[in-house]
């Protein structure tokens, strides 16, 4: 039997204000910095801000991906993080890209699963 794990994959739900989730840029440049300090490698991403406010976003990793999507009409907005153990155990990276996302947004959690592939 094979022992690989292949990483831990958080999916949340948090409120927080609603300027905090209408604010792509800060967001982008956030999470662009997140990465680095992590020493993480972003492939690509896409970033949308709705006519309506709120906007998704998807970046893409070597190590796999992260995602928010915000409802500020709602004070909502769901995150994942999936960071995969391909060269070194990155649970560690994936609990603190979530902590600091939680404190960036001034959010409070709603849910939050973390499931070990």
């Amino acid at each position: 039997m094979n022992s690989y794990a292949p990483g831990l994959h958080i999916l949340a739900t948090f409120q927080a204000p609603a300027p905090a989730l209408l604010d792509m840029p800060a967001c982008q440049a956030f999470f662009e910095q997140q990465i680095a300090a992590l020493g993480l490698t972003a492939v690509g991403a896409a970033y949308h801000a709705f006519p309506e406010g709120g906007f998704t976003a998807v970046v893409a990793l070597t190590e796999s991906h992260l995602s928010i999507h915000t409802w500020p009409e709602h004070g909502l907005a769901t995150f994942d993080v999936f960071l995969s153990n391909f060269r070194r155990d990155n649970a560690d990276r994936a609990r603190a890209l979530y902590a600091t996302t939680l404190a960036f947004f001034g959010a409070t959690e709603t849910s939050k699963t973390e499931v070990r592939r």
